[in-house]
């Protein structure tokens, strides 16, 4: 990378100071909500206090700095960083909603929604009124009130159809990059066209792309977007210990549900992931699951499983975030948790407490068949980027294997 574009992001080593500073500058300034003019409750408080020792919230004044200096940045952070989260309320901050709306693209319709609920959260104001998101069928918005919106891919690029310049916004937050969904693919190539009518001092006003990857590919979006500077953000990771099975598995199902049970058995306290294709694998296996852990006995610690998938309602995807069960007998061992996911939990979401992940290395892709000119979903192996992403997911709160 040469030198003039990496940007120095000082030492990591200050969030309790960084933390200290926000609530005494929020102390200066009154209690009061400046989206709703209500006092903040005493839940901002709790979160707040979450927020300012998150690794993202340092870097907060080169990142508004650089988004000042230049038109375009890319900013590369692992999950659990807090860069979807935070990076847009650094915007509403500095106040770019005053120039128009700032829009966050999700690839997922369960990441948009979530997402949005939780920055509402963290900002104390009502989802859909200042924050809003909008998914195919679905749009929880205000188009008078809403500064903040969470959007999918495929919805920005249906509203750049009817508005080519995307007059409406002021910041355009490509999140997830890596996933190089086909609507996030070509968006990319109508902001690169749309940005040169939308510079400083054009009559429509200037428009902002900040480029969100968190694998380390970043590289190749910021030469493709002429050199734009790249800022790392780094996620407090634990190291991962990595085990790869001598022989190829004849069936990743039963492997997978194997080394699931295997893991609550020999190994320390943790709860676990497993990365299965399609909601039919993964409800199959939680069955599974379930079915072995009974038979263990009352002996082993409780078991519980959950999955996520797309199409599960989100009252129930909520449930992966839910503690794991307490211990059977007093001072006994803990309970565990396992989320059978497809890779939505690879990058969009963060599950606490995970530490062991199974990962048979495949996932449901898109495929086109020009031949017969049809769609559909396949089974294929995932990338080398997917796979050091989801082993990441092991070493969130403590190392993992």
């Amino acid at each position: 990378m040469s030198r003039k574009q990496k940007i120095d992001l000082g030492d990591s080593s200050n969030y309790e100071d960084q933390g200290r500073a926000v609530r005494q500058r929020l102390d200066e300034g009154g209690s009061l909500n400046r989206w709703t003019g209500k006092p903040y409750s005493s839940r901002y408080y709790s979160i707040l206090d979450a927020r300012t020792k998150l690794p993202v919230y340092q870097f907060k004044d080169q990142v508004l700095k650089s988004l000042e200096d230049n038109q375009i940045i890319v900013v590369e952070g692992e999950t659990g960083s807090g860069k979807t989260t935070q990076i847009p309320q650094f915007f509403l901050d500095a106040g770019f909603e005053e120039r128009g709306v700032i829009a966050c693209t999700q690839p997922r319709r369960v990441a948009a929604t979530s997402i949005a609920a939780r920055v509402a959260e963290e900002m104390d104001v009502n989802l859909g009124e200042e924050v809003g998101y909008t998914i195919r069928f679905e749009d929880v918005s205000d188009p008078n009130k809403t500064v903040l919106k969470f959007v999918t891919d495929g919805m920005l690029l249906r509203e750049a159809m009817s508005d080519p310049l995307l007059l409406r916004y002021s910041v355009i937050i490509l999140d997830e990059a890596h996933e190089r969904t086909l609507a996030t693919d070509v968006l990319m190539g109508l902001l690169q066209e749309l940005l040169p009518k939308r510079t400083k001092g054009s009559k429509h006003g200037e428009l902002k792309l900040v480029v969100m990857s968190a694998t380390l590919d970043a590289k190749k979006f910021r030469d493709y977007f002429h050199g734009a500077p790249l800022l790392k953000v780094p996620g407090r990771t634990h190291p991962v210990e990595v085990f790869y099975t001598a022989e190829p598995e004849p069936n990743y199902l039963e492997a997978a549900v194997r080394t699931t049970i295997h893991i609550h058995q020999c190994e320390g306290p943790g709860d676990i992931l497993v990365f299965l294709t399609g909601e039919q694998e993964i409800e199959q296996a939680c069955e599974e699951i379930r079915e072995k852990a009974l038979a263990l006995g009352q002996d082993l610690p409780e078991l519980v499983v959950y999955p996520l998938y797309s199409s599960l309602p989100p009252q129930q995807q909520r449930q992966i975030f839910k503690p794991a069960p307490g211990p059977r007998i007093p001072g006994g061992p803990s309970g565990r948790k396992v989320v059978v996911s497809t890779n939505i939990a690879e990058t969009s979401l963060t599950i606490d407490g995970i530490v062991y992940v199974v990962d048979p290395g495949f996932s449901k892709q898109k495929v086109y068949n020009p031949r017969v000119r049809v769609e559909s979903l396949l089974v294929s192996p995932i990338s080398r980027a997917s796979a050091r992403q989801r082993s990441g997911r092991a070493g969130r709160t403590r190392p993992g294997k």
